[in-house]
């Protein structure tokens, strides 16, 4: 098994915007336990590993919640969006 990097974990949040809403929820979590699985790792960067952790957390409630965004109830939720109420 390779060694995962923080470079391949920031593909991986690349990756996801490309995928349907399960396989991109997959790819997400694999990443986020890839993340931690390098926090063990003297020679990682710790501040960027926990910033990405951050973001895969944050890209994860995303996927997860796109449908509510896609069926016209993200407008409602943010109504700065040109198509709010």
């Amino acid at each position: 098994m390779t060694e995962t990097t923080l470079a391949d974990v920031e593909r991986a949040l690349d990756r996801a915007d490309d995928l349907e809403t399960e396989e991109a929820v997959s790819v997400l979590r694999t990443a986020r336990q890839d993340l931690r699985d390098l926090g063990n790792d003297a020679d990682v960067d710790e501040q960027r590993r926990q910033e990405l952790e951050g973001r895969l957390e944050q890209r994860i409630r995303e996927v997860t919640e796109r449908d509510a965004y896609d069926s016209g109830l993200g407008a409602a939720m943010n109504p700065t969006e040109d198509d709010a109420p």
